[in-house]
Order: structure tokens, then sequence, then C-alpha cells
């Protein structure tokens, strides 16, 4: 399968072969949610743990005898009724891990990227990478480009295009080998470097 590519005033500049899976691909939006619940899960960290009254420290005593004193009963300060005492049914660290096939995944970042490509949404470009960190200067070169927000997936050690966009609220840069599918999600237009097309794990 052949696919234009296109140069930064967004004019032809030839053409690539690529696999026909990567970009021909049924759209399978179940799969696609999926991936992204997957994707989230995983990012997802539960890092509270309050402390119940066993927890926390002291309280080992009995503040007062049982009976005699007219005072209600209490077998230690650190209850959950007594200030500096316990929480009573604190949330408890969880894994929120989730599990998809290897196969599942590539499959629905291929879906996605092919969805992408049909409704015009995906373009193959040439390389973006600047001699000198400029987000100025990036933002003129791709502002035929910049409808809505925008994703470019470049390959890996393009370090002055990631400083360059790094300080553009609606353009995200992300290396071709990490690339997910979360990350086409969230944007609505999608830039892939030519060079970029062999590293996509799909």
């Amino acid at each position: 399968m052949k696919v234009p590519i296109y140069t930064t005033e967004e004019k032809t500049e030839g053409e690539i072969e690529i696999s026909r899976e990567l970009f021909d691909t049924p759209w399978k939006p179940i799969l696609v949610h999926r991936a992204a619940v997957v994707e989230e899960a995983n990012r997802r960290v539960k890092l509270t743990h309050p402390k119940d009254r066993g927890d926390v420290r002291g309280g080992g005593r009995k503040p007062w005898r049982q009976k005699g004193t007219g005072r209600a009963r209490h077998g230690s300060i650190r209850s959950p009724l007594w200030r500096g005492g316990g929480v009573t049914f604190g949330s408890a660290p969880r894994v929120y891990e989730k599990k998809i096939n290897r196969k599942e995944r590539r499959l629905a970042l291929r879906s996605l990227l092919s969805k992408k490509y049909a409704d015009g949404d995906l373009r193959v470009v040439t390389p973006l990478a600047a001699e000198r960190v400029s987000s100025k200067e990036l933002r003129e070169r791709l502002h035929t480009f910049l409808h809505g927000k925008t994703l470019i997936v470049a390959s890996g050690g393009n370090r002055s295009l990631y400083l360059s966009a790094r300080n553009l609220s609606r353009v995200g840069v992300v290396r071709a080998d990490t690339l997910q599918v979360g990350d086409l999600l969230r944007h609505r237009r999608v830039l892939v470097e030519a060079g970029a097309l062999n590293e996509i794990p799909a």
C-alpha cells in the first residue's frame, strides 16, 4: 500500500510503501475502547492508605476503668470516635491493573490508525526535526496542520522537536515506538513522520 508524503506546506512529496494492515484495518470500536480502558487503568496508582485504629501509634492502655467514673466506656484513645484516632473503613491500596493480549492491543492501534487515515485526520509528513529549539518556528511550519489538538508521531532521538513542541499547548509529541491508543484518542489530528512508520508497534 502506498501513501503520500506531505511537506509542512501540505504539498505532496512522493509516496512511501507501507504494510496494508497499518492504514487499512477495519474499524473495531469495542476493541479500541478496551485497549484505552486498559491503558488508563494501568496508569492509575492508588497511594492513599489512612490508618485504622490498629495502625495509629499509641492507645494500648485503657484510658480509664470500665465502671464507676460516670463517663462512657472506652478501650483505646485511638478509637475512631476520638480526635487523633484511626479512620473507620478507610480506603486501602488496590491494584487496578488490567490485561489485554498483545495481538488485541496491536489490532486496536492499527484499527484506530486506519480510522484516522480514512477520515483524513492522519497525514504522513517529511521529517520535522529543526536545527535549533524554537516553539515559534515549529508553530509557523505546522500552521496548515494545526486544526484542533495535533499529535506528532516522531522517530526516536528527535530531541529538538520534543523541546520545540513542549511549549505549544495543543501540540503533543510521542515517540513512534511508544505510541498508544490513548495518544491517538486525545488528539484530533495526527502527523506521522515518514521515518517513524516502521517503528510503530502495530
